[in-house]
């Protein structure tokens, strides 16, 4: 399943209710869950993002309509990185550059090699 991390900073709205921001972690979790998204790990951070999310989806289309729904709220803004397992990137690559060698090979093979 695709991971996505999600680099949130409090907006004014939100720092002001951070008193409450468990019980909104919480309704967050029920509403990605609701929305086929699960929240698989949640980190405060120091520096430019107030907080880090791990999240999964099964698709783009699925994580995109959860995290609007949570920045929607206003407590939040939000940026996102699609995230590729170690595993992804070598199967992702290799085939890549198996392909672009086949092709090149066939461009060549062909005489239209420039």
């Amino acid at each position: 399943m695709p991971t996505y991390i999600a680099l949130l900073n409090w907006t004014l709205q939100g720092a002001t209710k951070v008193g409450g921001s468990a019980k909104r972690l919480d309704a967050g979790r029920k509403a990605f869950k609701k929305a086929g998204a699960e929240i698989k790990d949640v980190y405060m951070t120091l520096g430019r993002y107030d907080l880090v999310c791990v999240i999964e989806a099964p698709d783009d289309d699925t994580y995109a309509k959860a995290i609007l729904g949570l920045a929607s709220q206003g407590n939040l803004s939000t940026e996102t990185l699609k995230a590729f397992s170690e595993d992804q990137i070598s199967r992702d690559y290799w085939l890549a550059v198996t392909i672009g060698s086949l092709r090149w090979i066939s461009r060549f093979a062909c005489g239209s090699a420039a």
